[in-house]
């Protein structure tokens, strides 16, 4: 059975960071596409960065050069760094997960086969 956790999430001013995490059970995370999304209240998810099994990444435009995906595959757990962040940041960060070997993009990359329940993540000015 795949699980997803996530942790690490809390409240930060502007200008702070970050790191979450992602514990991952059931299934090896290298051989997934891992993504993390979050979600504000009001608006649409989004998927703000990717990797893929061969550790290539990529970034919503409004996470580039603030956040940083990674994966510490002997601890099969997902991270997101966040730095700079502001208060449009302020949503509930989640992980996911597809069998499948590359991110996509658009609609595509969207569709996960797992997720988890999120962490939040609230930034104040």
């Amino acid at each position: 059975q795949v699980q997803l956790v996530e942790s690490g999430g809390g409240s930060v001013q502007a200008g702070g960071s970050l790191r979450l995490s992602c514990a991952a059970s059931g299934y090896p995370i290298d051989m997934y596409c891992m993504a993390w999304f979050r979600q504000a209240p009001g608006k649409e998810r989004e998927r703000v960065a990717c990797i893929n099994t061969s550790g290539f990444t990529t970034y919503a435009d409004s996470a580039q050069e603030r956040f940083t995906i990674s994966r510490d595959n002997a601890k099969n757990t997902l991270y997101l760094q966040m730095n700079s962040l502001s208060p449009e940041d302020t949503a509930t960060y989640s992980c996911a997960a597809a069998r499948r070997t590359n991110c996509y993009t658009g609609t595509q990359g969207n569709i996960m086969d797992y997720r988890g329940k999120g962490t939040l993540v609230t930034v104040s000015s």
